[in-house]
């Protein structure tokens, strides 16, 4: 049976991904005229997202990316921004 919440119930929310690692807490619904279009997520620590992005205050992740919302937020792990060999050889070489 599908269950209704109110987004205010979503503020402060833990965001965990779907392999289960803490991703950060939710700030803010981002919304469009008539639906939720996504969700600010901010890092925190300990998180994830602190130990990839560093100094960054968070991330946008699309709603479509939502898997699961109840008394947590479960994320698919795509919502994950990577940082592949590449990219890191390029920041070392700049």
């Amino acid at each position: 049976m599908l269950k209704m919440k109110k987004i205010s119930e979503a503020y402060s929310m833990r965001v965990f991904t779907d392999t289960g690692d803490y991703f950060g807490d939710v700030e803010e619904a981002i919304l469009t005229q008539t639906k939720v279009f996504g969700w600010r997520v901010r890092a925190t620590k300990n998180s994830f997202l602190t130990k990839i992005l560093g100094n960054a205050k968070g991330v946008i992740v699309p709603h479509q990316l939502v898997k699961s919302v109840g008394d947590v937020m479960i994320i698919s792990k795509a919502a994950v921004p990577s940082y592949g060999p590449e990219e890191e050889a390029g920041e070392k070489a700049a």
